[in-house]
């Protein structure tokens, strides 16, 4: 990557990476894109796959990719914010008032303390299928340890090589068990070309375009970016062609799952139901193509979940150290964000991370008391609209110089995502009650 040599307001020099002019050097320096799609593939998006492709085969292929697009127009939206500003999304949701911020503090510590403990259960089901040599709970503190240490030690060029490397396994995995089970290609593009609904699945149709649980991760990008030293309005056009690169793999690897189900399960009778789930369909895949696509199929499974959590241990921290940076940030220190943006260092950021950690291995003993699932989910429901909401707003204000303001086609698209995510979360909240 070409690099210049830049001054600091102190008069300090140092180098900044240059933004590629070309397709393909954008394509040779896409990196957080690899890391979002990483996170984003959680075990609870294969399912969801595998679950509509088990009953309703390829219809559905449609809504994976609207859901990719939708949330690659979310992603887009902030990591513009982060570059045509040079202000974080926190600090964005700050200019709207103390209650943005407020409303994210008790999200991020309810949230934090959940996820914990389900990343590190769903890791460790995988392993302890492959491996059952001590119990679930073992694995899952083995999981949540690792992830700590490779945080806490890593730097993010080191995190993003581990993230690289893990999707290029999902890649040979996931999609290798899809060509495995020899896809009907005229069944998969009518499914991805013709938009229809069969009778009783709204909510599924639904959970495949957006759902609602796990998305305060998305909001990590803009830090990625900053770690990577993209800064500037010049890297937009470079952020545009990575953030696509991810949400490609992210539809890629969904899809994938949405043909395994189509064509092995369906018409089966064969459920899918959780995590467990998957477990079960590893089993089947061994009776049909022999042990070795049952070991493939769960190191792929293994390999989307603990990425998720590297995911989160990385990038939900940076969120939570900004979040406290500006709440402690005093009306004279508007130019110290420019120079001390949050690190891996920050106290704030290695709090969050052991929050994430330690506090939710209790709950893999204990289980999760009902009050901390009731006000948890009521938030969660709320955080997709709100980012929708909050990026309308943001990115038709004065805060953003012209140039970079939405245009209609992010607008409509955007409005989409506000009414889509609030259904959703009224109907979770309907379920909760």
């Amino acid at each position: 990557m070409n690099t210049e040599t830049v001054q600091n307001a102190q008069g300090n020099t140092k180098s900044q990476p240059v933004p590629p002019t070309t397709f393909g050097g954008k394509l040779k320096t896409v990196g957080p894109g690899f890391v979002t799609a990483a996170t984003g593939v959680g075990t609870g998006d294969l399912i969801a796959a595998l679950v509509a492709g088990a009953a309703f085969g390829m219809t559905y292929g449609w809504a994976i990719l609207l859901g990719s697009i939708l949330k690659f127009y979310l992603t887009e939206g902030m990591g513009r914010w982060h570059l045509a500003t040079g202000s974080t999304m926190l600090e964005g949701w700050r200019s709207l008032g103390k209650w943005a911020t407020g409303y994210f503090g008790v999200y991020s510590i309810l949230w934090g303390f959940s996820y914990g403990a389900a990343a590190m259960s769903t890791s460790a089901l995988m392993m302890y299928t492959m491996f059952p040599v001590m119990p679930l709970w073992a694995w899952a503190i083995i999981h949540g340890l690792a992830g700590f240490i490779l945080v806490w030690t890593g730097r993010y060029g080191f995190f993003e090589k581990i993230m690289i490397f893990l999707i290029g396994v999902m890649f040979i995995t996931v999609v290798g068990s899809a060509i495995l089970v020899a896809p009907d290609v005229g069944n998969l593009f009518s499914g991805l070309l013709i938009p229809r609904i069969e009778s009783g699945s709204l909510l599924l149709v639904l959970g495949l375009l957006g759902g609602v649980g796990g998305t305060i991760t998305m909001a990590s990008y803009g830090y990625w970016l900053q770690q990577k030293n993209w800064r500037g309005k010049g890297w937009v056009p470079m952020m545009r062609v990575d953030s696509a690169v991810g949400y490609g793999i992210t539809a890629l690897f969904t899809l994938s799952l949405l043909i395994v189900g189509a064509e092995f399960l369906f018409g089966s009778g064969v459920e899918i139901k959780g995590e467990e789930g998957l477990v079960t369909l590893a089993t089947l895949f061994a009776a049909d193509f022999g042990s070795f696509a049952k070991w493939m199929f769960l190191i792929g499974a293994w390999s989307a979940a603990f990425s998720s959590l590297l995911g989160v241990w990385n990038g939900v921290p940076y969120l939570f150290a900004d979040f406290v940076r500006i709440v402690r940030k005093k009306k004279n220190d508007a130019d110290e964000r420019a120079e001390k943006p949050v690190s891996q260092k920050d106290l704030a950021y290695r709090f969050y991370l052991c929050w994430l950690t330690f506090p939710p291995m209790l709950l893999l003993f204990f289980g999760k008391p009902v009050a901390i699932v009731i006000i948890y989910g009521a938030l969660g429901a709320l955080f997709m609209p709100f980012l929708a909401i909050s990026l309308l707003w943001l990115l038709n204000s004065n805060r953003i110089d012209k140039d970079y303001q939405n245009g209609w086609v992010t607008n409509s698209v955007l409005t989409g995502c506000v009414l889509l995510f609030a259904y959703l979360g009224v109907m979770k909240l309907i379920d909760m009650f």
